[in-house]
């Protein structure tokens, strides 16, 4: 165990807007125009973002990014180990995330510097949250394998994950991903596909796969992309039968019909279009 060396020095990772500027903390402003050294993957737009906070930045503004973050890290150190605040930033969300920031903690951490951060805006949680798919376990995996070959390889080897699951993706592979997820989870797991998340043009499409490929492939999606896919269910031993008797049940204390079905289907691992028409026609007797 390492503990961290007293003393005013800091790194800390201070998450962004991923989109609306409004989100922007007042921590992250004090931040900005406070320390001394602010750490960004690209710099111009990161001045740019504190013009429209109307924040001016006090100290220096260094480059910080996947291809100099090994060397950039050491100088960064230097200051946090002198006694300066150093903040560590990323065009959108938070450091360490899919983005720059890994390389710099772990070596805080390995010589005892303090480490913190000034949470904020996540696409990560934006999307599972407006996802509508299960939020109490899920798991981040990143970009896929922009390879066909190994993207496959990488999905066969979450086809039996039963958490939610969380992916980034560029626009104009979506199409080529969603089809990939269709073959590797099933053509009717649910998923949704949220784009341009707090932007004006936010949307959240929802459904299955198959319905999302299909949705994907009638012309070029653009903007910022996240896939949430529902984590694959235990087969049920549950008759169908018991099934729309649950639904029922849910109904009658008050849940709407689709919604009691969806919910179950979801956790029996059934289609939900047979398990409602069970349902009405159970309720039509």
């Amino acid at each position: 165990m390492t503990a961290t060396a007293p003393g005013p020095g800091r790194l800390v990772l201070a998450a962004t807007p991923i989109g609306n500027v409004e989100d922007a903390s007042a921590h992250l402003r004090r931040l900005l125009a406070e320390a001394d050294v602010v750490a960004a993957e690209d710099t111009r737009r990161t001045r740019a973002l504190a013009a429209r906070m109307g924040v001016e930045i006090g100290g220096r503004v260094v480059s910080h990014h996947e291809h100099n973050e090994a060397e950039r890290s050491a100088e960064l150190l230097e200051v946090v180990a002198g006694g300066g605040t150093v903040v560590v930033v990323t065009d959108a969300g938070m450091p360490a995330v899919s983005d720059p920031g890994f390389r710099v903690v772990t070596a805080a951490v390995a010589a005892g510097l303090a480490v913190t951060a000034a949470p904020g805006p996540s696409a990560v949680l934006t999307a599972l949250a407006l996802s509508g798919l299960p939020t109490d376990r899920f798991c981040f995996e990143g970009f896929l394998p922009r390879r066909p070959g190994e993207r496959s390889r990488a999905l066969a080897d979450l086809a039996d994950e039963r958490r939610t699951m969380v992916f980034f993706e560029a626009p104009h592979r979506l199409a080529d991903v969603l089809t990939s997820m269709a073959d590797a989870f099933g053509a009717e797991r649910p998923a949704a596909v949220c784009r341009e998340l707090t932007k004006t043009y936010e949307e959240v499409r929802r459904g299955p796969l198959t319905e999302l490929v299909a949705w994907a492939g009638e012309g070029q999606v653009r903007g910022e992309i996240v896939v949430v896919v529902a984590g694959a269910v235990r087969a049920t031993t549950a008759s169908t039968s018991d099934l729309v008797a649950e639904v029922l049940a849910r109904a009658d204390a008050g849940e709407r019909l689709k919604e009691a079905v969806a919910e179950v289907a979801t956790v029996a691992g059934v289609p939900k279009r047979d398990l409602y028409a069970a349902a009405l026609a159970a309720r039509s007797r």
